[in-house]
């Protein structure tokens, strides 16, 4: 099994070769603590944790590193701080609001069933890094120092001999494109229109460090620095994989490789750029004045977490989604389906290779799915089956297990049915002892052919929230299988 990766920089799908295989190393850009996440900031979440979680099949648990930031110093930051808690001195302020908001970010991405990554480094904690890479870039002419401060010049990039990739490759724009393009901060301190902050001097109240560059006024760190520094600090010079939003390509990401290559005198930051499509809302680009934003929290409040997650891998994550209603009823079935046939088993020793192969394509989620389709729709037990060496087809019991132990490489169906209805017992504020007597009792009074009791307890679990379903297991013989209504 080869695992193939599409790079934004490059534009080619291509074989993935780690630097080191015993320590493989992914960054990942995270939320900026201000607010709920939306749904849109859920995409490369969950893109980036099947990532993980694939890489880690690969080369072993302890063999892969993920770090995604955290960015607590921002303007918008400021901006909520200020009007949350206006009786408050601002950074006691900003304080209040980051630990706040990261942990609900916490909270929702863990229900949608993410894994946390290796690290989490907060941007503040990373201002020591931040001015080492400052002072590198000013004294080799990639940076100077203007009216308290410090600006890259990608002009200098472009106009430097040796290894350093061209400013603009990653987005495949020119400068001229770029400014034509972006919103650039016009400032007369510029030498060029293009030049973008390191540092910053910090205005009255905000946040505020010592200065590089022998500036004496007080400040701050731009954006794009941030990240670079916190990369180094914990994956080093170079890297494997660097992940986010196709939002990100640039300024973001162009920016961030333009500081760490120059800084080090590299070719590259990351080996291979990864960038997840963007969301749009039942056809519609999802914006507050649409009346279409949606928060994960809000999404959580009427649908269980691994739904929303299946309803996100079912488009492929370099593809825009079009996320819907239907799409997240369909999804609803699914996973229902699913664990109909999984049961209470336990999961094969290793995933299905057919269905490891198709998501080690550039993270086929759609074609991994299929796959997942395929094996929980096994021939009956006893039927002649043609090609089954070809096809990897399971029998039973065994289809259940691979299915279970494939899916959890795309974070889905880790738990068993048994404890996913427990777990939505609780959540609809019902008591699951009782639930189960009321089971038991109705079993035993459709084995009396009591018909009238069971239909009896058929409507007061149906009350409860409590939704039945009668079928035949394989070998004939009378099931019941229960969920919580919706």
């Amino acid at each position: 099994m080869q695992l193939r990766l599409y790079d934004t920089l490059t534009r080619e799908k291509r074989p993935f070769v780690p630097l080191d295989p015993n320590n493989v190393r992914i960054y990942v850009c995270g939320p900026t603590v201000y607010d709920f996440a939306h749904i849109g900031n859920a995409r490369p979440v969950i893109v980036f944790d099947v990532l993980f979680r694939l890489l880690r099949h690969v080369y072993g648990e302890n063999h892969v590193k993920y770090v995604r930031n955290v960015t607590d110093v921002d303007d918008k930051i400021n901006d909520r701080a200020a009007r949350d808690y206006p009786g408050l001195p601002l950074n006691e302020a900003i304080r209040k609001v980051t630990e706040q908001t990261e942990r609900q970010f916490h909270e929702d991405v863990d229900a949608l069933g993410a894994l946390r990554p290796t690290v989490e480094p907060r941007a503040t904690e990373h201002i020591a890094e931040m001015r080492v890479l400052i002072e590198k870039l000013v004294a080799d002419g990639f940076a100077y120092v203007a009216e308290n401060h410090v600006l890259f010049s990608p002009q200098a990039m472009n106009a430097a001999n040796g290894v350093l990739p061209r400013y603009g490759a990653l987005a495949n724009r020119s400068l001229d494109e770029m400014i034509a393009g972006a919103r650039v901060d016009v400032a007369p301190y510029k030498r060029d229109n293009t030049d973008f902050v390191l540092w910053k001097p910090s205005k009255p109240g905000e946040p505020s460090w010592p200065s590089p560059s022998g500036i004496a006024v007080p400040g701050r760190p731009g954006w794009h620095i941030e990240c670079s520094a916190m990369a180094w600090k914990h994956l080093g010079e170079q890297f494997d994989i660097h992940g986010g939003g196709i939002d990100l390509v640039f300024p973001h990401h162009e920016n961030e490789l333009a500081q760490s290559c120059c800084a080090f005198h590299e070719a590259r930051m990351a080996n291979t750029w990864m960038h997840n499509g963007f969301l749009q809302v039942e056809g519609e680009k999802m914006s507050k004045s649409l009346g279409n934003f949606v928060t994960i929290r809000e999404l959580l409040a009427d649908w269980p977490g691994e739904v929303l997650r299946l309803n996100m891998l079912k488009t492929h994550y370099r593809s825009p989604i079009d996320w819907t209603l239907k799409g997240l009823e369909e999804s609803a079935k699914i996973l229902d389906g699913w664990y109909d046939f999984i049961g209470d088993c336990s999961a094969a020793p290793k995933p299905d290779p057919a269905f490891v192969e198709a998501l080690a394509d550039d993270l086929n989620t759609p074609s991994a799915i299929s796959r997942l389709h395929q094996i929980s729709h096994p021939p009956a037990a006893g039927t002649m089956m043609v090609g089954v060496s070809i096809l990897g087809d399971y029998v039973g019991e065994d289809a259940a297990k691979h299915l279970k132990s494939s899916a959890a490489v795309l974070g889905l169906l880790i738990p068993t049915a048994s404890e996913r209805r427990a777990k939505g017992v609780v959540a609809a504020g019902l008591d699951l002892t009782v639930v189960e007597m009321l089971l038991a009792a109705r079993a035993q009074a459709r084995k009396e052919r009591d018909f009238a009791s069971s239909d009896r307890i058929r409507d007061e679990l149906a009350a409860m929230g409590v939704v039945l379903k009668d079928g035949k297991d394989a070998d004939g013989n009378p099931v019941t299988t229960w969920e919580i209504a919706r």
